[in-house]
């Protein structure tokens, strides 16, 4: 038994992991909700969300679960902090927790390169400054942003309420013939249930928040073997 803990934020879409957790042969996924604040897709709120005391704070029951690695569930209170800041943010995590640590951020980048894709599209449901840092994060992690589109939803309430047809539509709208995948970065969003339809629709690797942030822990547990026919790409069994 592999075990991924994940420090998520607040209440919204996190019902996505026990899903991902039925799919996958010998994984567990234990969760820890951190302190939210204030819910808003909004730069100060972010910045507050990911501070340090917040994630630290949701360290010691992730031990105590028998945890190999963690994850900050979170991708937009990590790549506000920009590349750099966003590095320091997992160090200190990593050194709370006394254990390897990343976030959903840095799980997209390692994703991407997973798929082979160095060209993306992004669907955000974020506002557009917000999806404007992190197509800048990806950037400065050499991924080449063909493509975004931002849906501008406030808060994590609102975007776990989307259905699974609206996400499939969104996803299909912010595609770009040139992406050779598309990603959608919030883990409020429920995609799990709708992988293969996401990449059914535009024909190509669909990476999402809550499917990325399991993938990465699992990496960084160097559990690389985690498979399902369900989980899109990312999960593919590899021949």
């Amino acid at each position: 038994m592999t075990t991924v803990g994940l420090l998520y934020p607040g209440h919204s879409g996190e019902d996505d992991y026990p899903r991902i957790e039925a799919l996958l042969t010998g994984v567990n996924v234990p969760l820890v909700h951190t302190d939210i604040g204030e819910d808003a897709h909004r730069l100060d709120a972010l910045l507050e969300m990911g501070a340090p005391d917040r994630l630290s704070a949701g360290v010691e029951e992730l031990r105590l679960s028998g945890a190999e690695s963690v994850v900050w569930a979170c991708t937009s209170g990590s790549f506000v902090y920009g590349w750099e800041g966003a590095h320091e943010q997992i160090r200190a995590l990593a050194l709370a927790a006394g254990l390897p640590a990343s976030s959903t951020s840095f799980g997209f980048v390692h994703a991407v390169r997973e798929v082979g894709a160095g060209r993306v599209a992004v669907a955000a449901t974020y506002p557009e400054d917000v999806t404007e840092l992190f197509a800048r994060f990806l950037k400065d992690a050499g991924v080449e942003v063909v493509a975004s589109r931002a849906a501008g939803v406030i808060t994590a309430a609102e975007v776990a309420t989307w259905a699974p047809e609206r996400v499939v539509e969104f996803v299909r709208a912010a595609d770009h013939p040139a992406a050779e995948a598309v990603l959608v970065p919030d883990t409020a969003l429920h995609t799990v249930g709708c992988l293969p339809e996401l990449e059914a629709a535009v024909g190509k690797p669909v990476l999402t928040a809550n499917q990325v942030t399991v993938w990465e822990g699992l990496r960084l547990a160097e559990r690389r073997g985690a498979w399902s026919a369900e989980l899109g790409a990312l999960f593919a069994r590899k021949e």
